[in-house]
């Protein structure tokens, strides 16, 4: 994974036997849960929806007291986010994705799904970061603390938005 983890912690035993989870407050041992965010800023997630709380205490206060609850913005997620989220979610806990199975399980054809991120995904090959083929996607070591610029390829709300602020990869 893109963090270190000793390995007798239960992430890195979590990863060997293939039940890491990754959401957006980072890896976890406990897939699809609902996250409640308490307090200023917080983001929260509930099924297949995202939450953000209000920004400032006055408006955050305010809120809690005309007994509403204290979110300013938030988002339902569509089926074409869902299928990148367990695309994205099974390469970056488990550096390996099986096309085929995915196929199945999401109903997809994923050459014709994700033909913009192909030509990425030859690049990266081509820099020695993983291998992949009609059947499956491979992270090589070289490519593991890489991993999250990998996985930028298949998230489109990145490729749309790059000049965005986001977390620093490097």
């Amino acid at each position: 994974m893109d963090h270190f983890a000793k390995p007798d912690d239960e992430l890195a035993i979590a990863q060997r036997e293939n039940k890491l989870y990754r959401n957006f407050q980072g890896y976890s041992t406990h897939s699809e849960c609902d996250l409640i965010g308490l307090g200023v800023t917080s983001i929260g997630s509930v099924g297949d929806s995202y939450s953000q709380n209000r920004r400032t205490l006055e408006e955050y206060n305010a809120s809690l007291s005309h007994n509403e609850l204290p979110v300013f913005r938030g988002f339902t997620l569509n089926e074409d986010d869902k299928v990148r989220r367990v695309v994205i979610t099974k390469l970056i806990c488990h550096f390996s994705l099986n096309i085929t199975a995915i196929e199945k399980q999401l109903d997809i054809n994923f050459a014709e799904y994700f033909s913009e991120v192909l030509p990425q995904l030859d690049q990266f090959a081509q820099d020695g970061l993983l291998i992949h083929n009609a059947e499956k996607i491979e992270v090589l070591p070289a490519g593991h603390l890489l991993i999250r610029n990998i996985c930028m390829a298949f998230n489109k709300y990145m490729q749309k938005k790059q000049g965005q602020h986001f977390s620093k990869v490097i």
